[in-house]
């Protein structure tokens, strides 16, 4: 590819989408030409990059000509409709929707994890899902030092994990409850503001839900860690923006604290957060907006005999859709 690359961006105008932009911007990502694809209700809109307004377009079959790299953030169904029509014209297509992660022709990149996989692309790379992004972020480095096996976990996913209108929601429906009104809901089948909801995505026959699933079949994959196993309950809370993860993680190798920190704090794209003399941890607010994740709270885990317990936080906007998705793009880029 050539120095500078032509990046369409489809889903422009939804919260994954802007993010994709300002994240271009900030790494100053070298873009030649900028498509800004979404459906025909948002045709006309403008969008900023770099100080200039850019008119978002009507994603067609069309869109693709001369485009070399299209960040796909639309929802599966249009993925599916449209990523082939991207590939046909010659672009690698970065898919951040479910529709291409469990296929075996597809790379699922975390390109602090398994960059490598970029290389063997047939035109269409996927986005891992953005609370499995953040647990492995923190779990990977663990697992070079011990070998996992196992992990029990317990999502916060904040409602911005479900676009737009999840904060719209949350928003509208604090405002309600503080003028002694009944909060109305959308989104979500139960009030989330001051509440919390075992129930993200749908459910599955088995009483996991397809976010609980994601979580181990896209970490064997991110990892290349077939026998991993996963038992999560994610959780809606209410909070706009980064993901939390409660994770138990059961490892081959006996565990050490000190080891364990040390992994952690030598990893990329991950800091460490855990002094609780001074109260001091990862939390939602003070994640939001940062590229890096942070963990802490690490400590033996007493129910298992080589365990370790952790809080892992990260943005799931930006490391969990947005940057992860920029970062496979620089990949490409190298390719």
């Amino acid at each position: 590819m050539s120095n500078k690359l032509h990046v369409a961006i489809v889903g422009a105008t939804g919260a994954v989408g802007v993010e994709m932009l300002k994240t271009l911007e900030n790494r100053n990502f070298p873009v030649s030409e900028l498509s800004l694809l979404a459906s025909k209700r948002s045709t006309g809109k403008k969008l900023t990059f770099k100080g200039e307004e850019i008119a978002v377009q009507e994603l067609t079959m069309d869109s693709f000509k001369g485009v070399d790299v299209a960040l796909f953030s639309a929802g599966g169904g249009t993925s599916k409709e449209y990523a082939k029509h991207a590939v046909d014209a010659g672009s690698v297509v970065v898919d951040n929707s479910s529709a291409f992660r469990s296929d075996d022709d597809v790379p699922l990149v975390v390109p602090e994890i398994n960059a490598a996989d970029v290389a063997s692309h047939k035109g269409i790379i996927a986005n891992p899902n953005c609370s499995t992004i953040v647990t492995v972020m923190a779990l990977y480095p663990l697992h070079c030092a011990f070998g996992v096996k196992r992990i029990f976990a317990s999502t916060y996913q904040a409602v911005s994990g479900s676009g737009a209108m999840g904060i719209v929601e949350l928003e509208r429906q604090v405002g309600e409850i503080a003028s002694d009104k009944k909060a109305s809901k959308i989104v979500y089948p139960h009030q989330i503001a001051f509440n919390v909801l075992p129930h993200v995505d749908d459910f599955l026959d088995s009483g996991y839900t397809k976010e609980e699933m994601k979580m181990e079949n896209e970490a064997r994959k991110i990892m290349s860690l077939p026998g991993f196993k996963a038992s999560v309950t994610c959780v809606r809370v209410p909070v706009y923006r980064a993901h939390s993860i409660a994770v138990s993680a059961e490892f081959e190798k006996p565990v050490s604290i000190s080891d364990a920190k040390n992994a952690i704090d030598s990893a990329p794209g991950i800091d460490l957060n855990d002094d609780i003399a001074n109260n001091s941890y990862p939390l939602p607010l003070d994640v939001a907006g940062l590229d890096n994740c942070q963990a802490g709270r690490i400590r033996q885990d007493c129910a298992f005999d080589n365990g370790l317990s952790f809080w892992v936080v990260g943005d799931q906007l930006l490391k969990g859709a947005a940057l992860n998705a920029v970062q496979i793009a620089e990949e490409v880029a190298k390719l």
